[in-house]
């Protein structure tokens, strides 16, 4: 295995019927390498296939054509080796913060003794600020604490990559920023290989170490990659004051108004062939 190549994703294709039979693929060629234990952020206008990209990757959307090998080895279905944090945490309101993470823990550490997965769970959740409220039911969580429970969820699980999928698009500004930091505490210690799907120009030049950035979909790839020169572990007020910082915001808002004028130029043509 090839530390450059701990993922790799080629020639990956998702395709669909339309009502007239035809199939119109919305990703199509999409190609990705991932280095072990990098954080790579996948950025595009809505539509363009960012998830469908992560749901296959995570094995829970099937591929069309092309493929992905993790660790060397190809995927073909969900796996505890993927572990997803979408935007809703979808916690079992019948079991406290502690029974949802030890329920996947449960399953994936067969072998453990209870003791064994009791520390995994708590420390899990420790990590994430829950070690005060993991016994409480997800009605008595706010949003953001609901949203911490699902990434001690995947995280316990020691995944070998993480996809987090919006995975703050709900929350509140100061909340987001706090998950942020949350999460790239773990990353950075843990050095989990992460794909970060986000519409957030500043979140994704933040966490990511490089960023890749989809064309318009239909048949989405990828159109240009950033590689982000930070270094970790990352203190935001420094960042934002940095002149390197604008100069990644501005390439990535160029890509973004270039996609949008060729959707609007695409769309005035279909306007008058119709």
């Amino acid at each position: 295995m090839h530390e450059d190549k701990y993922v790799e994703i080629f020639n990956l294709v998702k395709a669909y019927p339309n009502p007239y039979g035809d199939d119109i693929k919305v990703v199509d060629g999409f190609e990705l390498n991932i280095k072990k234990g990098e954080i790579i952020g996948l950025l595009g206008h809505s539509g363009c296939g960012k998830s469908t990209v992560l749901t296959m990757l995570a094995g829970l959307n099937e591929i069309s054509d092309g493929g992905i090998i993790v660790d060397s080895r190809e995927i073909s279905g969900p796996g505890p080796d993927r572990s997803v944090v979408f935007q809703s945490p979808c916690l079992l309101p019948w079991l406290t913060a502690y029974g949802n993470v030890m329920l996947g823990v449960e399953r994936v550490f067969k072998h453990a003794t209870k003791a064994q997965r009791k520390v995994i769970v708590e420390y899990s959740l420790s990590v994430v600020g829950l070690a005060d409220s993991m016994h409480k039911y997800s009605r008595e969580l706010s949003g953001g604490m609901q949203q911490r429970v699902g990434i001690a969820r995947a995280i316990a699980l020691k995944p070998k990559v993480l996809l987090l999928d919006e995975p703050f698009g709900r929350l509140d500004s100061l909340t987001r920023m706090d998950l942020q930091d949350v999460i790239l505490g773990i990353l950075d210690r843990e050095k989990i290989t992460t794909m970060l799907v986000t519409h957030d120009v500043d979140e994704s030049i933040y966490m990511c170490d490089r960023i890749c950035m989809m064309t318009n979909g239909p048949h989405a790839k990828v159109g240009k990659l950033i590689d982000v020169d930070f270094q970790r572990p990352r203190v935001r007020s420094e960042m934002i004051e940095h002149p390197k910082y604008y100069d990644y915001r501005e390439q990535i808002l160029s890509f973004l108004d270039e996609c949008e004028l060729e959707k609007e130029k695409i769309a005035k043509q279909k306007a008058k062939v119709a």
